[in-house]
């Protein structure tokens, strides 16, 4: 083989190297995306908005869209009605026109439901009932044996939800991404070193997964690198060419 064709293939390996470190160099974890268009970034990715706070560790479940709602009136059961959530976060109460539910707890929703019924009705009481509702999951993507949504059924950690989608595949890196939707509007996006805790150490790097909380596990750079090297070149303690 030439020089030149040697050279070739080094300029190459370089530039493929170059390209995977700096990829790794642009950490998902230094990033908050803004969910809504309008909201201004925040200056200061440790602030305080981007950690659950203690109360909202066990969070209520929020009405979401589709949602099916069973409201009763102790005292006037002829309002009684079920209710779908529409797709714009509305539901339509009988004789008292539409409200806003979407995001909202149970407990917040009996109180808009009374407010609705102000003018109708003197001090109601309400009860609502979640007939069908969205079930809690997650997202496993990236380099694991069965990518996919799961319906998150129990308490679960990080690294059982990776067993849970197959485990790691051999390309795979340990030092993972999670993100989550905190409830300030923002996704928040933190790396994990599951090797550290997969060898006893850092065993707080194993997380509580929660509802809507979707995992990354991303590709070995090294693998990358092996897409674009042809048949004969190998990749280790160093690099040889065919005779």
């Amino acid at each position: 083989m030439s020089t030149t064709r040697i050279s070739s293939w080094l300029i190459l390996l370089l530039t493929l190297s170059g390209r995977a470190l700096c990829a790794q160099g642009a950490s998902p974890a230094k990033m908050a995306l803004a969910v809504n268009a309008g909201d201004p970034a925040p200056a200061n990715i440790n602030d305080d908005r981007f950690h659950l706070k203690p109360a909202e560790r066990n969070p209520r479940y929020r009405i979401n869209r589709s949602d099916e709602l069973m409201i009763s009136f102790a005292l006037s059961p002829e309002f009684n009605q079920t209710v779908t959530v529409q797709p714009d976060g509305y539901i339509a109460l009988q004789t008292a026109g539409t409200i806003h539910v979407l995001g909202l707890t149970v407990a917040q929703t009996v109180e808009a439901i009374k407010q609705a019924y102000a003018k109708t009705l003197h001090d109601p009481i309400v009860d609502v009932d979640l007939v069908d509702f969205q079930k809690a999951y997650f997202i496993v993507t990236g380099q694991v044996s069965k990518p996919g949504q799961y319906d998150l059924r129990y308490d679960l950690t990080l690294n059982e939800a990776i067993a849970l989608a197959g485990g790691f595949l051999p390309s795979a890196k340990t030092r993972i991404y999670l993100y989550h939707r905190s409830s300030s509007g923002w996704v928040v996006a933190k790396e994990l070193k599951l090797s550290d805790f997969l060898h006893g150490k850092n065993i707080e790097e194993d997380v509580d997964i929660q509802p809507g909380d979707m995992i990354f596990v991303p590709e070995k750079a090294i693998t990358r690198i092996r897409k674009y090297i042809p048949y004969g070149i190998g990749i280790g303690s160093g690099i040889y060419f065919p005779s």
